[in-house]
């Protein structure tokens, strides 16, 4: 018998929202995990708000319906709060009831600012990787290192000439009026950007254009590919070294020494020398094109096996790097500031949760 095409409505509905999510969803072993951590945070939570005034939004509550805006490629506050509107599994994982009112885009942006200037990004990605589940899978020997630029959210347009070192004038013509460079020497010594005065002139490579922006830095443990810290610096020459000086530290203060792959890029005499003052192997790539001198990686280092296998596994933190900026909008954060964009890197180590649930499923 053929159906009928019409709507028919009931005045109650009885299926909880836990009965609409299939069992077998990935995001019920993210939400597991993600509970867990915000539990561990519940103190460092309460501290950024006060004891006095009405009710804001619960930080647990932003902090998920962040992540989902970050797993699902949302483009902004606006659009989150419409996908929460209707969606079901939206509502189940932020924890908001079928019924419950969604807030406005203006209030959660309100809201999720108090969090941007707490260290809780820093802090969420330690309680995940705390966890005695999570924390058999990382290796506490083997790791690996790089870098990627970020660009800023400032305009070419806005690289102007400080005060002092040269001619001020605002262009004519408008808002966004037409402006040629062309023949014109910039830099950042004699430049600032109006519009994000952190961002910083950068060239990725030979032959390719500069951009304002920022450098990303990230540590990754070479057992399962998860990354373990990270952080945002403004660029320099050897912002790289420095970063990866400062994130592996914690780690090496063992009495078995530990190893650290990284590209060639990481290649300096100087930062061998203080890899290997702090009982850290330099698994470094050799930089054989180099025009004055020679590696700082010779024969004592190459011959083991264990090198050949960091520089085979070091490639793969490009994997958590390339999600950061395909699906977590991080090509060009919509933030400026270090410290804001910062913690948007921060937190966008989300990338660990993608791959918890397969990893925690597989057998020991």
């Amino acid at each position: 018998m053929r159906g009928t095409d019409e709507r028919t409505g009931a005045l109650f509905s009885y299926v909880d929202l836990e009965a609409r999510v299939p069992a077998g969803h990935p995001l019920r072993a993210i939400r597991s995990v993600v509970n867990e951590a915000l539990a561990a945070m519940a103190g460092d939570l309460s501290a950024l708000y006060s004891g006095l005034g009405r009710p804001s939004i619960a930080p647990e509550k932003l902090l998920r319906a962040m992540l989902l805006q970050a797993f699902y490629s949302i483009r902004s506050e606006r659009q989150l709060m419409e996908r929460l509107e209707f969606d079901l599994l939206f509502r189940w994982f932020v924890g908001l009831g079928i019924d419950d009112a969604v807030w406005d885009h203006s209030t959660f942006s309100k809201n999720r600012d108090r969090l941007l200037a707490g260290d809780v990004a820093a802090r969420f990605l330690s309680a995940v990787l705390a966890q005695p589940r999570v924390k058999r899978l990382l290796s506490s020997e083997h790791f690996s290192v790089d870098g990627t630029l970020i660009q800023a959210w400032a305009s070419m347009k806005s690289f102007r000439p400080t005060e002092g070192s040269g001619p001020d004038e605002p262009p004519p013509g408008g808002r966004n009026a037409e402006a040629d460079f062309r023949g014109e020497k910039r830099s950042n010594a004699t430049h600032t950007s109006t519009t994000d005065p952190d961002a910083k002139l950068y060239r990725k490579g030979p032959g390719m254009g500069a951009k304002l922006a920022f450098l990303g830095h990230a540590l990754m443990e070479n057992r399962s590919g998860l990354i373990v810290d990270a952080c945002l610096t403004k660029v320099c020459g050897h912002a790289e070294r420095v970063a990866a000086l400062a994130m592996i530290e914690p780690h090496a203060d063992r009495p078995r020494p530990i190893t650290l792959g990284a590209d060639r890029g990481y290649d300096a005499a100087d930062f061998v020398n203080e890899l290997r003052s702090m009982n850290v192997r330099p698994h470094v790539a050799q930089n054989l094109t180099r025009r004055l001198g020679s590696s700082a990686i010779d024969g004592r280092t190459t011959r083991h096996p264990g090198y050949a296998a960091s520089q085979r596994i070091r490639k793969r933190i490009e994997e958590g790097f390339g999600w950061m900026k395909a699906v977590a909008g991080l090509d060009r954060p919509k933030l400026r500031g270090v410290d804001r964009v910062g913690w948007a890197f921060t937190f966008a180590a989300a990338y660990n949760l993608v791959r918890l649930p397969k990893l925690l499923a597989a057998p020991a």
